[in-house]
C-alpha cells in the first residue's frame, strides 16, 4: 500500500516552511533542474489556491501537495509531479492553459488538461434510457481514453487523486461518499489493476469498501487485528524454518510476510461461500529471489517442506496476468495443520508488480519494462479503435467496464502459442482474437482434438483448433447476446462491422423480416413503425430496419420502446366514475399487486385469464363487479368488447415498480417430431430457472409434426424473449410462440 504522504502527518496550513517541508521529502534522486520545476509549479499552484479551502477545512493547496506526494512515492518523473501539484489550477483557478504552456512546457500543460477532461468519467457513470445520453457518455469514455493513451501519466495523477480524496471522504455527506466509493470501486481501481499499479489499487478498493459496507469492513478489520499476535507468532517460525532451507540449497532469499487486504478477504469469502475462520491464505509470506531459475528452485524446497493443496497452484510467470503481474502462488499445509499460501518472485518482478506502468519511469532502462509499457498502451489504443466499429453506445460504456474487470483464462493455439482471453471466451471469441477473417470463416471448433459447439466455455489450459471454410461470413445469431456465441464485446463487434458492410437493400429487408418474426412470437401488437424508428433516434425506417439486422439495435431496446408507446395515456386528474357512487376519483394509488391504478385506493386486482398480461405488456384496467380490477393487455379482445359495452368501467393502469414476480404464460412450439424433444425443450427452462406449470402435446405421424403447448411462470418479457430465443434454436424446432388467447 501507498503510505499515506507527509502532507497529512506535518503539513497543517500549507504555508511556506509546509512547502519547503514537502519540497525536501521529494528531493531525493532528483537533480537541482528538476526540483527547480516541481518547486516553481508548487508556488503557482499555491498562489492560485490561495483562499480556498476543502470540504475537511484544510487549504486546498494540501490537496495538491498530497497527490503529488503520492506519485513521488512511486519514482515518478518531475514532470508527473509538477502537473500533479497544478492538476486543479485550470479548473478551479483564474490560470490557464496557455499560461502553463509558457511556464512549463507543452509536455506539463497537456498532462494537466488531460486530467481536467478526465473529469468527464463522472458523467456516464449511470446510462440512461436516451439514445442521445448513451452517445454523449460513450463519448466522454472516450476522450478519456485518448487522454490516457496520449500519455498514460494521465491516468496515474487522476489515481492519486482519487486516492486522496478517498482518504479524506468522512468529510463529505453520506450521499456522497457512497457515489465516491462506488465509482472508484467500478472504475478507478480496476484500472489501477489494469494498469499493474497494485499499491493504489489495493488501497483504493480497502478505502471504497470501508465506506459502502462500514459494518463488514469492520468486522474483517477487527477480526485481522484481533489474531495479528498469533499471526506473527505463527509466520515467524515459518520464517525461519523456509529461511534455513533456502540457504542450505544456495538460493538467496528475502522473506516477508504478506499483507492482506480487508477488501481481498471479503471478495474470497463472497466467492467462496466460506467463513473468515476458513480462510486460510490470511496467513501468507512472499519470496523474493534474484532469477527466474531461483524461483523454481525455491518452489521446490517450499513443496518438500510441506504438503502443496491441489488446485490452488498457478503459475503467472510462465503464463503472466493481462497486466504482466508476475509471480508463483502456491498454498501449503504448514505446521499445525494450519494452511499458508507462499508468493515467489524475483526482486524485478516484486518492483514491477507493485509499481505497474509506473515502473516505466522509475526504472528507464529495462527494455523489457519498455515493452511491457507499450503493451498496456496498446490495450489503451485498442479500446479506442473499438469504439469506432460499436454503434451501440451502450454497449461500449458496459463491456469497458466489463473489460477491466473479468478474470482472464490462457488457451494454446495448436502451434502453443499462449492466448490470453475473458473469462467465458467460446471457441468463436478465439478465432476473432486470432484474426478477424478466421472469425468470420469459422464453422467449428476442437478442443484438446474433440469437436464441441461454438458456444463450448473455454478453459485455461486447453489448446483450441479453428476450423474455417474458404469463403463466407458470421451468422446473424453470432451478435444475438442471448445465444451464447460470442461473449467478447470486441469480437461481437467485428461479427456486427461485417454486416454493416453488406448490401443494404437487403440488410433492410432482413431487419425488416426480423422484426415482424420478434413481434409475432413475444405477441406485441403491431405499432407505427415511423414514430417508433424516430424515438429510437432514426430519421428513416429503412435505417432502423438495417440496424436491427446489422445488430446495433437489439430486440429488447426496441421491445422496451414499443411497450412504453402502447401503454395508455395517463391523467391524474381523470374523472371517471365507479359503479354504485358518483365521486371523483382520487390521486393514482397502488394496488395490492403492485400495478399502478389511476385515481383508484387499494382495490384488489387479478390478472386476467383471458389474455394473462405479464411485466412490461400494454395494459387496461377493467372494474369487475365484486373482484376488484381485472387486467388485461390493452389488444386482449375481451378488452374491445368491454370499451364498446362498458366503456365507464375501463380504467388506465401501469405496471408499478413492486409488481415482480412470476405471472403465468401461455407458449406454443411447433417442431418437428423426434425422440427427446421435450427433454431437450425441459432442459431449457431448468437452466433459466423457469417454472413449467402445465404441457399439452399433440402429435402428427403423417407429417411428423409435435405442437406443444407450455405454461410458465414467467417474471417479464425481457425474460420470456430470452426464453423464446434458447428454445428456437434447439435443432428441429420451427417455430416459437406465445399464446394470448
Amino acid at each position: 500500500m501507498v503510505s499515506k504522504s507527509i502532507v497529512s502527518e506535518e503539513l497543517k496550513h500549507g504555508d511556506d516552511a509546509d512547502i519547503m517541508t514537502w519540497l525536501a521529502s521529494v528531493r531525493d534522486g532528483r537533480s537541482n533542474d528538476e526540483m527547480a520545476v516541481i518547486e516553481a509549479a508548487c508556488r503557482l499552484a499555491h498562489r492560485a489556491h490561495a483562499g480556498q479551502s476543502r470540504a475537511s477545512g484544510e487549504p486546498y493547496i494540501l490537496h495538491a501537495l498530497a497527490v503529488a506526494g503520492i506519485l513521488a512515492q512511486l519514482n515518478l518523473d518531475h514532470e508527473t509531479i509538477a502537473a500533479a501539484l497544478l492538476h486543479d489550477v485550470v479548473e478551479d483557478t483564474d490560470v490557464t492553459l496557455d499560461e502553463l504552456r509558457q511556464q512549463f512546457g507543452e509536455t506539463i500543460a497537456n498532462l494537466v488538461n488531460g486530467v481536467t477532461k478526465m473529469r468527464l468519467i463522472q458523467a456516464y457513470k449511470h446510462a440512461g434510457d436516451s439514445n442521445r445520453k448513451e452517445q454523449v457518455q460513450a463519448e466522454n469514455l472516450r476522450k478519456m481514453l485518448l487522454a490516457m493513451a496520449e500519455d498514460v501519466r494521465v491516468v496515474l495523477i487522476k489515481l492519486a487523486d482519487r486516492l486522496h480524496n478517498l482518504r479524506t471522504l468522512g468529510a463529505l455527506p453520506e450521499h456522497k461518499q457512497q457515489r465516491i466509493a462506488r465509482e472508484t470501486l467500478e472504475i478507478y481501481a480496476p484500472l489501477a489493476n489494469r494498469l499493474g499499479i497494485w499499491q493504489i489499487k489495493w488501497e483504493l478498493e480497502d478505502l471504497s469498501f470501508r465506506f459502502l459496507d462500514p459494518d463488514n469492513y469492520k468486522k474483517i478489520a477487527r477480526m485481522v487485528d484481533q489474531r495479528r499476535s498469533e499471526r506473527e507468532q505463527y509466520l515467524q517460525g515459518f520464517v525461519q524454518r523456509l529461511q534455513a532451507e533456502l540457504t542450505g540449497a544456495d538460493i538467496r532469499a528475502v522473506i516477508t510476510a504478506r499483507p492482506k487486504h480487508i477488501y481481498s478477504i471479503w471478495c474470497k469469502i463472497q466467492r467462496k461461500a466460506i467463513d473468515f475462520d476458513q480462510l486460510y491464505d490470511v496467513l501468507g509470506v512472499r519470496v523474493l529471489v534474484d532469477t527466474i531459475k531461483d524461483c523454481y528452485a525455491a518452489l521446490g524446497v517450499v513443496h518438500s517442506l510441506w504438503q502443496y493443496i491441489p488446485g490452488e497452484f498457478d503459475d503467472y510467470i510462465a503464463t503472466p496476468k493481462e497486466n504482466n503481474y508476475r509471480s508463483i502462488h502456491t498454498a501449503v499445509i504448514g505446521p499445525a495443520g494450519r494452511i499458508v499460501e507462499v508468493q515467489v518472485r524475483t526482486h524485478e518482478m516484486h518492483q514491477h508488480n507493485e509499481l505497474g506502468i509506473a515502473a516505466h519511469w522509475a526504472y528507464k532502462e529495462g527494455r523489457g519494462r519498455q515493452q511491457e509499457f507499450m503493451e498496456k498502451i496498446n490495450w489503451l489504443r485498442q479500446l479506442i479503435e473499438w469504439k469506432n466499429e460499436v454503434s451501440d453506445a451502450g454497449d461500449f460504456v458496459e463491456q469497458f467496464k466489463a473489460d477491466l474487470f473479468q478474470d482472464r483464462i490462457y488457451v494454446f493455439t495448436p502451434k502453443g502459442q499462449i492466448i490470453d482471453l475473458p473469462q467465458g471466451a467460446t471457441p468463436l471469441d478465439f478465432a476473432y482474437h486470432i484474426h478477424t477473417e478466421i472469425g468470420h470463416r469459422c464453422r467449428g471448433a476442437k478442443v484438446n482434438g474433440h469437436m464441441v459447439p461454438l458456444t463450448y466455455t473455454l478453459e485455461t489450459g486447453q489448446q483450441v483448433e479453428i476450423q474455417t471454410v474458404k469463403q463466407g461470413g458470421p451468422s446473424r445469431d453470432w451478435v444475438n447476446p442471448h445465444l451464447g456465441y460470442l461473449q467478447t464485446s470486441r469480437a461481437r463487434a467485428k461479427a456486427q462491422h461485417w454486416f454493416h458492410q453488406q448490401d443494404f437493400d437487403k440488410n433492410v429487408a432482413e431487419g425488416h423480416a426480423l422484426f415482424d418474426k420478434e413481434l409475432k412470437r413475444i405477441g406485441l401488437p403491431t405499432i407505427n413503425i415511423d414514430k417508433l424508428a424516430e424515438r429510437l433516434g432514426y430519421r428513416r425506417t429503412d435505417e432502423f430496419f438495417a440496424a436491427i439486422a446489422n445488430g446495433d439495435l437489439k430486440g429488447p431496446r426496441y421491445l422496451s420502446m414499443i411497450q412504453q408507446m402502447l401503454e395508455p395515456a395517463r391523467d391524474d386528474k381523470l374523472d371517471l366514475p365507479v359503479p354504485g357512487g358518483d365521486r371523483p376519483l382520487a390521486p393514482r394509488k397502488l394496488g395490492r399487486s403492485g400495478i399502478v391504478i389511476e385515481g383508484v385506493g387499494n382495490l384488489m386486482t387479478s390478472i386476467a385469464n383471458c389474455c394473462k398480461p405479464i411485466a412490461g405488456d400494454p395494459i387496461i384496467g377493467f372494474i369487475t363487479q365484486g373482484r376488484g380490477v381485472s387486467i388485461h393487455r390493452g389488444d386482449c379482445p375481451n378488452v374491445l368488447y368491454y370499451r364498446r359495452v362498458y366503456p365507464e368501467r375501463m380504467i388506465p393502469v401501469s405496471w408499478g415498480e413492486a409488481a415482480k414476480g412470476p405471472m403465468l404464460v401461455d407458449i406454443e412450439v411447433l417442431s418437428t417430431d423426434r425422440q427427446g424433444l421435450l427433454r431437450d425443450i425441459g432442459a431449457v427452462f431448468a437452466n433459466d430457472k423457469i417454472s413449467l406449470l402445465a404441457v399439452n402435446t399433440r402429435s402428427d405421424t403423417r407429417e411428423n409434426i409435435a405442437r406443444m403447448r407450455f405454461t410458465l411462470e414467467i417474471n417479464d418479457l425481457d425474460t420470456l424473449n430470452k426464453v423464446l430465443t434458447k428454445v428456437e434454436q434447439i435443432p428441429d424446432v420451427r417455430e416459437v410462440r406465445r399464446l394470448m388467447n
